[in-house]
């Protein structure tokens, strides 16, 4: 299992993420019916939790109102994409705002497995500052005839 602990930014509070990796699942949620199988994704907030994209239990789902639409809707990835090439507004993947990000952290957990150790991440230099030995996890030489 790899956890990850991010400080507060702006207006938004700090966010602690567990990732649980090669089968490892957490805990069963007591709020769960019975018979329910468990998801691949769980959010645990102050107000409740989240199996996927629906409240659990699911007398929550069923008496929760939908929020207002406040984001602009999606034609779909590709169409996106598509236009942002094509000099029109970035896509909301947009990789600088956001997807790039995201990836940093999905890989860094890879890193955090195979290092068996907890890692300090110094994002700004791109580098693991207590461990330097998990540095190596992070770049390789490409092998002749393989360079960018």
């Amino acid at each position: 299992m790899a956890r990850f602990e991010f400080p507060a930014r702006g207006d938004m509070p700090p966010l602690t993420l567990s990732w649980y990796d090669g089968g490892l699942k957490p805990p069963r949620p007591e709020e769960l019916e019975p018979g329910r199988g468990m998801g691949d994704v769980l959010y645990i907030g102050e107000k409740g939790k989240m199996m996927g994209h629906r409240l659990i239990p699911e007398s929550a789902m069923q008496s929760y109102g939908r929020p207002p639409k406040t984001l602009p809707r999606s034609p779909g990835h590709d169409e996106e994409w598509v236009a942002a090439c094509r000099g029109g507004p970035p896509a909301g993947s947009n990789f600088m705002d956001h997807s790039g990000l995201l990836t940093e952290v999905c890989l860094l957990g890879n890193v955090a497995v195979r290092a068996g150790t907890k890692l300090e991440w110094d994002g700004p230099n791109l580098k693991i500052t207590n461990d330097e030995g998990a540095n190596q996890y992070l770049h390789r030489e490409c092998r002749d005839g393989w360079t960018l």
